[in-house]
């Protein structure tokens, strides 16, 4: 059944929304957009909801004017600030020796439940890496196997609590609910990620604005995230102080000179920061100089974390680089060298039918990948953020865009193994055999009752 999406990015430095509509077999076509600057948000960290929410409903609005309808729900992205994420593991038995949706959710809830996840943090994201069925390792898809005993290994990405609060008040506030929250990074693999790509091992590394998301793909899932606080601004920062000018015209300098490939002599002529009417002549060279030191440095924070995911051997597909920072000139050349050679790739989001040319720029990675996610481009497993398990083959029944049921997953009619344990005991307690009363038994018990307060009283 084909449905209305609405998909909201909040970037660091801009916050955009998208409408599309999505077809029976999954086809996108988008119908709206709307792009404004983002206010109340500080390192990918909402700082100031009333802001934020101004920000965010001048984008909806936006789009909804483009698109001619008005969506209530909308699904969110959320930066990997202040995310944690840990590996699990999980195993159960198979009654009927055949592995059904349902033997997967109880795996996958089995993994989250070992996972001790504390009380202030929220999961994200649940997804399997690795199946194990009986001896059988590296089960790509378990579904309809025989086996006894089914094991898996997953990746948990957790965020706090009053985060995702915040989130929503601010999106709520803007007149739209948040139906579901989709890590940015991981939105951002959605839309630039091929899956031979996915097979061979990749990490997708999202340079924003202010901030920088790292996802590295292993084994068709997601095996490792990191955020870093590095960003494209930071060299418009650096330009501002190097050159003594405004923040604005040191942008302007980045957009229009920002190049790493060799400098030119040449004299640009810049005004003075605090005085406006004087201005002064900087060389090209002290452009690039500045550029270069800062592009390298970020690079080289990404590599190192990287090297600590222990995943660098599995990058077989090497580096794909999106996000804004990824369209300075010269950029793959540099992190070829500074990733050890590895392949580097620079990605833009999928083509996607009714795609502005507007929204065709790496910038847009992240909000395509949230409607690519609502039209089933995502792990083939997962549980998401409201304890629902997603998978390749769900289907569900919608109203107005919102589900009513899902036919495929079965997630919510299992219980966590806690509950299954406590409803074991109490079917077993529900079992045993109550003994009727009869009135011999009554009046054995007034008599008891008697003697015992005649024993109390003398």
């Amino acid at each position: 059944m084909s449905k209305t999406v609405l998909a909201i990015d909040v970037g660091s430095t801009k916050i955009c929304a998208i409408i599309a509509d999505i077809d029976e077999d999954n086809n996108i076509k988008i119908t709206g957009a709307g792009t404004t600057k983002a206010q109340g948000l500080k390192k990918g960290s909402i700082t100031n909801i009333d802001l934020a929410s101004k920000s965010i409903k001048s984008a909806i609005a936006d789009a909804k004017r483009v698109a001619g309808v008005d969506l209530k729900r909308a699904t969110v992205s959320i930066s990997g600030a202040y995310t944690k994420s840990l590996n699990s593991s999980g195993i159960v038995n198979i009654p009927n020796k055949e592995i059904s949706v349902k033997e997967i959710s109880r795996v996958m809830n089995t993994s989250l439940y070992n996972a001790n996840i504390p009380n202030e943090y929220e999961v994200l994201h649940n997804l399997p890496f690795n199946f194990k069925a009986d001896e059988q390792d590296f089960i790509e898809d378990p579904l309809g196997m025989n086996a006894s005993r089914l094991e898996v290994e997953t990746h948990i990405i957790t965020t706090q609590k009053s985060n995702i609060n915040n989130l929503k008040k601010a999106v709520r506030a803007a007149g739209v609910e948040v139906e579901n929250i989709i890590l940015s990074g991981y939105a951002s693999a959605i839309s630039t990620l091929s899956s031979d790509e996915k097979e061979l091992g990749v990490a997708v590394i999202d340079i924003g604005g202010s901030t920088s998301n790292l996802v590295i793909h292993a084994g068709n899932s997601i095996r490792y995230n990191d955020f870093l606080g590095v960003g494209s601004n930071h060299i418009t920062n650096d330009l501002s102080m190097a050159l003594h000018t405004p923040l604005n015209i040191a942008d302007e300098v980045k957009m229009k000179y920002g190049s790493l490939h060799a400098p030119s002599n040449d004299l640009i002529e810049l005004p003075i920061i605090g005085d406006i009417e004087s201005t002064h002549e900087v060389s090209l060279e002290v452009v690039h100089n500045v550029i270069y030191a800062r592009v390298e440095e970020t690079l080289m924070i990404v590599a190192q974390s990287i090297e600590k995911s222990g995943l660098k051997d599995q990058l077989g597909a090497g580096i794909v680089l999106t996000g804004g920072f990824s369209r300075i000139d010269g950029i793959r050349e540099l992190a070829v060298a500074i990733f050890d050679n590895m392949p580097v790739r620079l990605a833009k989001p999928n083509e996607v039918d009714g795609l502005f040319d507007t929204l065709q720029h790496p910038e847009f990675s992240s909000v395509i990948g949230l409607v690519k996610y609502e039209a089933n481009n995502f792990s083939r497993y997962e549980f998401d953020i409201n304890k629902r398990m997603r998978h390749s083959n769900e289907e569900y029944v919608y109203e107005d865009n919102v589900v009513l049921q899902d036919i495929a997953s079965v997630s919510d009619e299992f219980p966590t193994p806690v509950e299954e344990e406590e409803n074991n005991i109490k079917e077993t307690l529900a079992t045993i055999p109550q003994k009727k009363k009869s009135a011999k038994g009554d009046e054995a018990s007034v008599f008891s009752k008697f003697w015992n307060w005649a024993t109390q009283l003398f």
